[in-house]
């Protein structure tokens, strides 16, 4: 794509001229570093972008920039150059299409390549979408699933996405509640954290570290993992469930829990099939202590509070004159805060 952006006797000319030099691209990595840590700070944008630039960069010196070397009557690297790259890894990231594979096997998915399809590409995404992309052998199409009226703007899905990962992979957001997916992340480590804080005792602090290895061990947990909340309750329940009912368990019976590597007979009480928000007010009163404890450590990751939302948002005037990385910024970041003091409440 380097080499057809850049040459005039291109086929692809026309098209890539839609973009001209990709001043469209609203994607987060090209926002100043300053921008993301203080617009994005907790949202989880920030740490992805990081990682994306970091992994942008090494991919290009390590692969791209040698199979340029070695062609020099075709790549230039003063004119292909990283800045190239990452603006084509963004246009990519937003307006290609990847056709659904349902194989298990890693290696097969990953034969399965996104595709840049001119006009499929030009349809914007909501979640209360109005069509689908349907891969046949043939072509793709867009179908419709429910009526739209004669100048009604045709709606495609690019997916089950919340609006930190719309902004972080396509450059915008939807406003709050119009994104029914909304849903934030939990570091796993910040349950173990707030467990933390009630340990008064050494034998208590190595029982919790106990603990939480063995919830490691059964891979309940992870060293990266994340902990899934959505508008409707918790998305990763099961393993949220496993955590917060052994972090809470006395010795006796984490014990009897371990001795049995981490099988027990099912309570009348326990529902590990959902973890929603009509549940979650029913939880053992220990395990809503933890997670309240948890959620308030999240909300500090953030450097402001819902209140300060909640007042751009009322003050029309003003959010008008935010820029677009300021108003893609505060839609991320309230939704998160709403589903997470939501939380707050359902756990006192």
């Amino acid at each position: 794509m380097m080499f057809e952006i850049t040459n005039d006797e291109s086929c692809w000319k026309s098209y890539f001229s839609l973009w001209p030099g990709f001043c469209t691209l609203h994607h987060p990595m090209f926002w100043s570093e300053e921008e993301r840590n203080r617009l994005l700070l907790g949202t989880g944008v920030a740490v992805a972008v990081e990682k994306d630039l970091i992994n942008i960069e090494e991919e290009y010196d390590s692969i791209v920039l040698p199979f340029m070397k070695s062609h020099p009557d075709t790549f230039d690297p003063r004119k292909h150059t990283l800045d190239l790259y990452k603006k084509l890894v963004a246009f990519v990231m937003a307006y290609s299409f990847q056709e659904p594979d349902e194989d298990e096997d890693e290696e097969l998915k990953s034969l399965n390549p996104p595709m840049m399809v001119p006009m499929a590409d030009i349809l914007n995404h909501v979640a209360n979408h109005n069509a689908n992309l349907e891969f046949t052998a043939e072509c793709l199409k867009m179908v419709s699933i429910k009526k739209i009226n004669g100048g009604e703007e045709i709606f495609n899905t690019y997916g089950q996405l919340a609006n930190w990962q719309l902004l972080h992979m396509y450059g915008f957001t939807q406003p709050y509640p119009s994104n029914t997916h909304e849903a934030l992340d939990i570091e796993m480590h910040l349950v173990y954290d707030a467990a933390m804080q009630a340990v008064k005792t050494e034998e208590e602090k190595k029982l919790l570290a106990e603990k939480w290895e063995f919830l490691t061990e059964l891979e309940v947990i992870g060293e990266e993992g994340d902990f899934v909340i959505g508008q409707s309750g918790v998305l990763t329940e099961e393993e949220l469930y496993s955590t917060l009912k052994v972090l809470s368990m006395t010795m006796e019976e984490f014990e009897e829990y371990k001795a049995n590597d981490g099988w027990e007979e099912e309570e009348e009480d326990d529902d590990i099939s959902s973890l929603t928000n009509s549940v979650i007010p029913k939880l053992k009163p220990a395990w809503k202590q933890l997670l309240h404890n948890t959620v308030r450590m999240r909300l500090k990751s953030y450097s402001s509070g819902l209140k300060e939302e909640e007042a751009t948002l009322a003050n029309v005037e003003n959010y008008r004159q935010l820029s677009k990385q300021e108003h893609d910024s505060l839609q991320v970041r309230y939704a998160q805060k709403m589903i997470l003091h939501r939380l707050l409440q359902l756990t006192v």
